[in-house]
């Protein structure tokens, strides 16, 4: 389906700052509608025939849809949207007329028209049309807190006439909470409280007031709930703003353990200052659990932290053991294991750096390519280019997957771009590599020496590709069969760990090329590996 913005742009001649305010109406109005228990329509005029067009559309939490089928991409002319023509051509709200069936749903139309204020915060032209839409199959005698819910409605659908609501958003805020169910406070011009719906009353009483709302300065109520002075002096401050017509932040009030989300939004129909509505959430369980969540996190940080300096401990001890033995092959051997344990060592520093558990790879393969060509045993200086991103990977493939490619790194390098004394003779027996054949190619001199990883993301699998232009590979070399520790590495962590594949081959422009595809959809990681 066609987004608000698409359908503003090719049916419409609005503005795109008159189509930025119709998505910021869309993005708060179910708060107009569950107030209304009516659905609302947003439409826009198409032609100058009076053919209006719904871009949008809401239906309320508190009350019955008037409509089963969804009405965004209708276009409707003539008698049936003669209510939207005249609040739109004389910019006042429409509540004449009859009540309308749709199907066995009678309904009641309304019409608001929707102004953008003008720079100098004049009331500007009529740019749509707000239908509200009552259905009237469940009418009964309302209530108190009905009556008040409507009260407030018809209050913030003038205000969207006027041009005045919503009001700015701040930055970091969001549209979910609270809502007119969570609880509703409504406010005089002198900020005393002048209804208060049952769930509201729970909220204040959860902060340790029992007492009734109705009469209070909520201020000033505030100031003395708060556990924090300044949390209570901030969150009075914001009902003072609103009742200036101004549009506060939300406010958070803690007190006797308990936490209250509380939102303050203007009333000023026509322009006048009439009180303030407050929306009140308790949200208690969730901080409980936001701070369980990070207690948990900083101690699953300060593990990653210890592994790794643990993993630091353990490099040093067998690097400090290589200097000690006197044979070249238990030198290498143990040198070895220690770009192992330093390239799991990194993902460990990653981890206990985020707040998940999963890391940027695209940071550590950098890294981990920077040591190859610095470590390696080659008098060829070897260019190092990554292609291509490996995006957010869980720890479970990321400590497996740099291992993998600590291996392949290092062959490339050692092994597609050898010394200058090794480069006409055959690999020694004991301590060759694992990818030099008895009897090896030449690499063209007048070629660049470089080693590429590459990677791309396609039907939640990561294809990787580690390409050198060195001397390649024999043509009896079999991957499969191959003895050394390296390979062997590389091919049981692939095949079991990862779970995917890997085939080494010669390079199509020469070199070799070792391509690796491992599955991202992982239990519960799969949704975070595709983030």
């Amino acid at each position: 389906m066609s987004t608000l913005r698409d359908l503003a742009e090719e049916h419409t001649h609005l503005r795109p700052a008159d189509i930025d305010h119709l998505h910021r109406i869309a993005g708060d109005w179910q708060l107009l509608s569950d107030l209304s228990f009516a659905d609302l329509l947003l439409w826009v005029p198409v032609d100058a025939d009076g053919t209006f067009l719904c871009v949008a559309q809401v239906r309320p939490t508190t009350a019955p849809t008037a409509y089963q089928d969804d009405q965004v991409g209708r276009i409707v002319g003539g008698p049936e949207v003669a209510h939207l023509g005249v609040a739109y051509s004389q910019g006042r709200i429409w509540r004449e007329g009859d009540p309308v069936w749709y199907g066995d749903v009678p309904a009641r139309h309304e019409a608001i028209p929707v102004r953008l204020r003008t720079a100098e915060g004049e009331a500007g032209e009529v740019i749509a049309v707000v239908g509200r839409d009552t259905n009237l199959s469940t009418a009964r005698t309302p209530s108190q807190l009905e009556l008040n819910y409507l009260t407030t409605a018809d209050d913030l659908a003038q205000m969207i006439a006027d041009g005045t609501f919503p009001p700015p958003r701040h930055p970091g805020e969001t549209t979910s909470a609270p809502r007119v169910g969570d609880g509703l406070v409504r406010l005089d011009a002198g900020g005393k409280v002048t209804y208060a719906s049952p769930n509201a009353q729970s909220a204040y009483r959860r902060l340790g007031y029992a007492s009734h709302l109705v009469g209070e300065d909520l201020a000033a109520l505030h100031r003395r709930l708060a556990g924090d002075p300044l949390d209570g002096t901030e969150a009075a401050n914001g009902i003072l703003a609103a009742l200036r017509g101004e549009a506060p932040p939300r406010r958070e009030i803690d007190a006797r353990g308990a936490t209250m989300l509380t939102r303050a939004l203007p009333l000023m129909p026509a322009g006048v200052p009439i009180g303030a509505l407050v929306l009140v959430r308790d949200i208690t369980e969730v901080r409980r659990r936001d701070r369980a969540l990070i207690t948990k996190d900083a101690t699953i940080r300060e593990i990653h932290h210890r592994v790794k300096n643990n993993l630091q401990t353990v490099a040093a001890l067998l690097r400090l053991q290589a200097r000690r033995v006197a044979m070249p092959e238990a030198r290498v051997a143990l040198e070895e294991s220690v770009r192992r344990v330093a390239s799991i060592a990194l993902v460990h520093e990653t981890l206990s750096m985020s707040s998940d558990e999963a890391v940027e790879f695209d940071g550590i393969v950098d890294r981990v390519a920077s040591a190859a060509t610095e470590v390696a045993a080659t008098e060829v200086s070897v260019g190092m280019r990554r292609r291509g991103s490996f995006g957010v990977l869980p720890a479970e493939i990321a400590t497996s997957l740099v291992m993998v490619l600590n291996e392949l790194l290092l062959n490339a390098v050692e092994h597609g771009f050898p010394p200058a004394d090794e480069a006409d003779e055959p690999a020694p027996a004991v301590a060759g590599p694992d990818f030099v054949p008895a009897v090896v190619p030449e690499a063209d001199p007048s070629v660049r020496p470089e080693v590429v990883v590459s990677a791309h993301r396609f039907r939640k699998m990561l294809h990787v590709s580690v390409t050198d232009n060195g001397r390649g590979l024999p043509p009896e070399f079999d991957a499969e069969r191959g003895s050394r520790l390296g390979l062997q590495i590389v091919r049981a962590l692939v095949t079991g760990e990862l779970r995917g594949t890997i085939e080494l081959r010669a390079g199509a422009n020469g070199g070799t090329e070792a391509m690796l595809v491992v599955p991202l959809a992982r239990g519960a990681h799969e949704g975070r590996s595709q983030a």
